[in-house]
């Protein structure tokens, strides 16, 4: 009998040191490098929040000009990948589109050798600047319009707001675009990154690292939820029917689509982050009637769930902007994509710098010590 604990899922299981994000789910604290997400989301830009990712400070002002400026001149891909991903079926999912056209990413830009700083540093920023790209590409293709080529004299927010619909967004909505990529660029060990980091360990290059982590977000246990919290309110349908949903609900132990998390027991910070910038957009837009739900539907579940340490999180507030946007809904995990890259990356480098391969164990369940029989001889 094996001594060994078996703890699935390597639930609370400390996995590798990591200086990149911090959570505190009792104080609802997220930090990047130090920093509240909410300042970050509120006062910062993606680009400076990258940066602070991957370099672990602040930028300067010449340093965060020339990343921008990096970031701008990198974002067209290759007329190649971009005949592969019109070579993809329009029906299939963009996830699996954008995870292929970055694992084909690495062919293009040969990264092999991991010990060449300014390579991975390159490579990083050719991914932070081309996934928008890949992303709106896929989407307009599979509707059988061209793709629109990036655009310098824009931000990254704006420029993947511009090539999704060839306009230019207005401040509110870059504003708000911004603030969700800012919010979603990292979130300490969770799945994905750290499957990033378990290819990583191997010194696979850079693209094939970012595409293990795509592969790992397509999955509906981590990815996806804020496609299916519009689901739920849809199904909910009015303001009025919303109490007695929930208890419905509840009743039969039904999961209640964005709330709840396996750190925070108190409100998601971002999900408070995103209500705020939501409202902004909203007064541009429209005030859809999914989002007088979602509010009440989040006082509600406070007497109901709270008391079990059961509140929103990040995706109850986020599918509703990106509906109200006229963003597809599945777009809107490609999205988390294009903003966690960042993340993915930081971790990236950080496993690199002591790097041991992860070889984890397991505790053998199966039959020893079986005969050998012949094939003439089995029943």
């Amino acid at each position: 009998m094996s001594q060994i604990e078996l703890r699935p899922g390597l639930a609370d299981v400390p996995v590798a040191e990591s200086a990149v994000s911090f959570i505190d789910g009792k104080r609802a604290r997220l930090e990047y490098r130090g920093i509240a997400v909410e300042t970050l989301a509120r006062e910062s830009s993606f680009e400076e929040t990258a940066w602070l990712l991957l370099r672990g400070d602040l930028p300067t002002q010449k340093q965060l000009a020339d990343f921008d400026d990096q970031l701008r001149h990198r974002r067209r891909i290759k007329y190649k990948l971009k005949d592969l991903i019109k070579c993809l079926p329009e029906h299939g999912h963009p996830m699996y589109a954008l995870q292929a056209a970055v694992a084909a990413m690495g062919m293009f830009y040969p990264s092999r050798d991991i010990t060449n700083q300014q390579s991975n540093w390159d490579s990083a920023v050719r991914l932070i600047a081309k996934l928008p790209t890949v992303v709106a590409a896929f989407h307009r293709l599979r509707h059988g319009d061209e793709a629109i080529t990036p655009r310098d004299d824009l931000d990254h927010a704006g420029n993947f707001y511009y090539m999704l619909f060839e306009r230019e967004p207005s401040p509110a909505i870059r504003k708000v675009i911004d603030a969700c990529l800012v919010l979603h660029a990292e979130h300490t060990m969770n799945a994905s990154t750290f499957s990033g980091r378990v290819t990583g360990s191997t010194l696979a290059n850079p693209y094939t690292v970012i595409s293990s982590a795509i592969g790992t977000l397509t999955g509906p246990l981590h990815g996806g939820a804020n496609e299916e919290v519009l689901d739920m309110l849809e199904e909910i349908g009015s303001v009025k029917n919303t109490r007695a949903w929930v208890e419905d609900a509840v009743v039969k132990k039904k999961k209640i689509m964005g709330f709840g998390h396996r750190v925070y027991k108190v409100k998601d910070p971002r999900a408070t982050v995103l209500q705020e910038l939501a409202e902004h957009v909203f007064a541009e837009t429209g005030q859809p009637v999914l989002f007088d739900i979602a509010v009440e539907m989040e006082k509600v579940c406070e007497g109901i769930l709270g008391p079990k340490g059961i509140y929103p999180n990040v995706d109850f507030y986020s599918g509703i902007i990106y509906k109200a946007l006229g963003i597809p809904r599945d777009l809107f995990t490609p999205i988390f994509a294009i903003a966690r890259v960042a993340g993915w990356l930081a971790h990236w480098l950080e496993q690199l710098q002591n790097n041991r391969i992860y070889r984890p164990e397991q505790i053998y369940v199966g039959k020893q010590n079986q005969a050998y029989v012949a094939l003439s001889q089995r029943p």
